[in-house]
């Protein structure tokens, strides 16, 4: 649904130079911006796990990516009682450019389509071994999100990854719901509907947020 493309990678850049967020060069600007809270810790827990190759260093994100993937992971956990694991968040420049050399899908480390994980936007959360059932949930939920213009999603199928840049916009967002009526794309929601759960599959429950 979320095929990536050039445009699609403008679009998390503008987001980026929108928020005048700098692209992290290397441990050292990683490290300050830690240290300043301009970047959050992202922990695993009940709702949650990380791919076992990240480095715990690079387990941080922007403050509203933060709360972006608390609340995913909290409704993908009321809905099929999983985790959701995080297979990349944060990088520098020097990491991307590393990457780059191994793996030619990945973006570029610099310019107009740079990657989006540069500026700790971005996360990838793994979609190898969901459900068809699993990823159509999670393709509802950033529909809604992305017709809100509240994130920008890639379906990477080389590493099998949901990409997502989540916008500065979340965080204020988020405080206005308590509920997400998560739209579909099509009907086919109609005959699949888990036949144990005690809700509308057109509602997600946040992870917090008042009215």
């Amino acid at each position: 649904m979320f095929k990536p493309s050039h445009e699609s990678l403008l679009i998390q850049n503008a987001e980026i130079n929108r928020l005048e967020l700098p692209r992290i060069q290397d441990e050292t600007e990683l490290e300050a911006l830690k240290a300043d809270g301009s970047l959050l810790e992202i922990r695993s827990g009940e709702t949650l796990r990380f791919d076992p190759r990240l480095d715990p260093s690079r387990r941080f994100c922007r403050p509203w990516t933060l709360d972006f993937v608390n609340d995913v992971s909290q409704a993908y956990f009321n809905r099929f009682h999983q985790q959701i694991q995080v297979n990349s968040a944060v990088r520098t420049v020097k990491v991307q450019k590393k990457l780059r050399r191994h793996n030619r899908n990945a973006a570029p480390a610099d310019g107009d389509t740079a990657s989006s994980h540069l500026a700790g936007v971005t996360v990838d959360l793994q979609r190898r071994g969901m459900s068809k059932d699993q990823i159509r949930w999670m393709e509802h939920y950033l529909f809604y999100m992305k017709a809100l213009g509240l994130v920008e999603p890639e379906e990477e199928r080389h590493q099998w990854v949901f990409h997502i840049m989540v916008s500065g916009l979340y965080s204020d967002w988020r405080e206005t719901q308590d509920i997400i009526p998560v739209e579909h794309p099509d009907n086919e929601h109609q005959n699949n509907a888990h036949p144990d759960s005690d809700k509308p599959e057109t509602q997600v429950s946040l992870g917090s947020g008042t009215k």
